[in-house]
């Protein structure tokens, strides 16, 4: 199980102040005791300095130069002091010390003697640890005094190599510098090298004198060590005293504060807490402390305020999110919206769906009997959204119904519902309306647009598509607009689809349009559904386009499926044997609706002329198939013929006059000429490359 590292543990401000003050204290104290140290080891190196010069330069004032150099030039006579061979040659060493002696007389001896009397009283006062005389010559010293008490003391004419520091200042014109050092056999000294200087002022030889430096070194340890603890002393209570100060002017406030704040909110839905902790604080530190107080007072002033406010705005929008929701069930109820929504037609079927992108939407859909052989049917889309577009949607709902059922055509509906919403229209909106009643005994649609979509059309046999129909400007953006009808001729099977820009304006993520070629190939995609099926294919399609994207627009479908009434269908070979066939059909149709036997033998002149027509001349000298159709609905037959031969609209040649004798008439014409006479209405169209003629009779 992995660990849940978004919980820190958290640290108090008086842990934190604790860590910057120690952290402050360590660097102040680490500071100080550097510059301390360093301060102090400068001031007395400097001054042992100074000190081993003037000692070294008293020395050299005892010393006799032109004694010297007789010592030196006579020790040189005998030869180099070799060490080893003085050591374990007792003959040699008999021989040298014999000779050496032999030099050193009474003045020799006397100036020994001073640079011990000097070392010796020097020694109490300044740890001086070595005086000595040498003489310097290429890359040795010759050694010509040893103020040394043991046994370590270099006799004369000793010689040691020269010493670096000899080296460095290049000869004894100014003699050696003094100098710190430090090594294992000595420990700390400072050194220094005076020159000797004959009466002409040329120096002769060097006097060295060597302080010890060890207690002074002890002496700085102490004190550094001293200085710490006297640090750290003083840095202990700066800190308790900076802890009691941050206690008592921030911490404690804060906690107080916290404290409060926490209260306030823990207490806050008891109405018995009347005044919160924060209020009854006392806090006057003088600081940005009792500035952060008072910006909390004032901030938990705004905060109740808000609070009363808030419970007020939430409650008003309770309200308004239930009337919402009211209005929402109101439109959705001023819709139809039961389906099947005619059960007991067979003729029929029609459904329809609106998902609108608020509450309330301005798209409506709406369908209904103008009488029990005609349907009306809306699609309009209102200028907006929300609740206003959702009012005036309601209002010419009401309008156009009424105009319709008043017995006016879909172009007067229009007008006359145009002229009133321009009548008082002070907020300029405006609605866009396709309007269309279909006659369900002939399948007639008449329709009439005012700027809304075009409608797509299926026919039974073929794919939906859009239909380019004839549009006038939308309601009620100018009044005495006319508007112009038109029809579609429905057959059985052929369906209908409406809808509001919300469909081909849908967009995705990318602001792409779905548009209308989608739209078609969803129909399509569903082409031999119901009309429930065809719209839930479209939203789908819509849906899966659209994607995460948000509702943009209004969502309004309808589609409607015109079946026909009840009847049978007849298809046979066109010849003239099939004849009785043809008329014994029409006859058992007419027989069983009640037909009159006037009516009836008008009916069979007319269906014999019609197909013997097609036998002839459809199909030239080949034989072509014919399909013959009858629908009786509400005392009424409709007869269809249907063939694949050479388009020919019989309706197109003029009529005969009949005023003239036989003889002098043009043959042919006078059979459809008493089709039309007899026949309450003949119709023709070519479509799916076949003529269809339409005969209709009220029986």
């Amino acid at each position: 199980m992995k660990k849940d590292n978004s919980k820190k543990k958290s640290t108090s401000l008086r842990k934190k102040s604790v860590s910057v003050v120690l952290f402050a204290t360590i660097i102040i104290s680490l500071i100080t005791v550097s510059v301390s140290g360093i301060f102090y080891s400068y001031n007395i190196f400097e001054h042992y300095k100074r000190l081993s010069e003037q000692l070294a330069d008293t020395a050299a004032s005892l010393m006799s130069a032109q004694d010297i150099v007789r010592y030196y030039n006579e020790v040189k006579k005998i030869g180099p002091y070799d060490d080893k061979k003085y050591n374990s040659d007792e003959a040699y060493r008999l021989a040298y010390d014999e000779e050496v002696n032999a030099i050193k007389d009474e003045k020799y001896q006397q100036m020994l003697d001073t640079l011990f009397v000097f070392e010796d009283q020097s020694k109490s006062r300044n740890d001086i640890e070595y005086i000595y005389v040498q003489v310097l010559e290429e890359n040795q010293v010759t050694y010509i005094f040893d103020a040394d008490h043991t046994e370590d003391q270099y006799q004369l004419g000793t010689v040691r190599p020269i010493s670096e520091e000899v080296i460095d200042n290049d000869g004894l014109e100014n003699g050696v510098p003094a100098f710190i050092s430090n090594n294992p056999d000595d420990g700390w000294l400072c050194s220094c090298m005076r020159p000797i200087r004959d009466s002409n002022g040329n120096p002769v030889a060097l006097v060295g004198v060597d302080i010890s430096m060890g207690k002074v070194v002890t002496l700085g340890i102490i004190y550094v060590a001293a200085l710490i603890v006297i640090v750290i002393f003083i840095a202990g209570l700066l800190i308790w005293f900076i802890l009691r100060g941050v206690d008592k002017s921030l911490v404690k406030p804060i906690n107080q504060l916290s404290n409060a704040a926490r209260s306030f909110v823990e207490d806050k839905g008891d109405e018995m807490n009347k005044e919160s902790s924060i209020s009854t604080l006392n806090i006057h530190t003088g600081d940005e402390v009792e500035t952060l107080w008072k910006s909390i007072q004032h901030m938990e002033r705004d905060i109740n305020d808000y609070i009363t406010n808030l419970t007020a705005v939430t409650a008003e929008k309770e309200r308004i999110g239930a009337e919402l929701s009211l209005a929402t069930r109101i439109q959705a109820d001023m819709l139809p919206n039961i389906f099947p929504a005619f059960p007991e037609r067979k003729d029929l079927d029609i459904y329809a769906a609106m998902t609108p992108a608020k509450e309330v939407g301005g798209d409506f859909y709406d369908f209904f009997l103008v009488d029990d052989s005609h349907l009306a049917m809306v699609m309009a889309d209102v200028s907006g959204k929300g609740v206003p577009a959702a009012l005036f949607m309601m209002m010419s709902k009401i309008l156009i119904q009424n105009a319709v059922l008043s017995g006016k055509s879909p172009a007067e509906a229009l007008m006359t519902v145009n002229n009133q919403i321009c009548a008082n229209n002070r907020e300029e909106m405006f609605v866009t309306v396709w309007l269309g009643v279909v006659d369900l005994k002939s399948g007639l649609l008449t329709a009439a647009n005012a700027g809304h979509e075009k409608p797509i059309v299926k026919s039974p046999d073929g794919d939906f598509e859009l239909f380019n129909d004839r549009h006038g400007f939308v309601i009620g953006g100018m009044e005495g607009l006319k508007y112009r009808n038109y029809e579609i001729q429905l057959h059985k099977g052929s369906k209908l689809f409406l809808y509001t820009d919300g469909v081909a304006e849908a967009t995705d993520s990318n602001d792409e349009l779905y548009g209308t070629e989608r739209t078609l190939g969803a129909l399509n995609g569903c082409k031999d559904g119901e009309p429930k099926a065809v719209l839930e294919a479209v939203k789908k399609s819509v849906d899966a386009f659209v994607g995460t994207a948000p509702q943009f627009d209004d969502l309004t479908m309808l589609c409607f499926e015109f079946k026909g009434v009840e009847g049978t269908t007849l298809t046979l070979e066109a010849t003239d044997e099939n004849l009785q066939q043809v008329m014994d059909f029409v006859d058992g149709i007419l027989e069983e609706n009640g037909a009159s036997m006037k009516t009836q033998m008008k009916i069979n002149l007319a269906v014999e002329e019609i197909y013997v027509n097609i036998a002839h001349y459809a199909y030239g000298n080949s034989v072509g198939m014919a399909e013959i159709s009858a629908i009786c609905n509400d005392g009424e037959i409709i007869i269809s013929f249907k063939d694949s031969g050479v388009p020919y609209n019989p309706l197109e040649k003029p009529d005969p006059d009949i005023t003239l004798p036989a003889e002098e008439r043009e043959i042919g014409g006078l059979g459809i000429y008493l089709t039309k006479k007899t026949m309450d209405s003949v119709s023709y169209e070519y479509k799916d490359n076949q003529n269809v003629l339409t005969l209709t009779k009220n029986i």
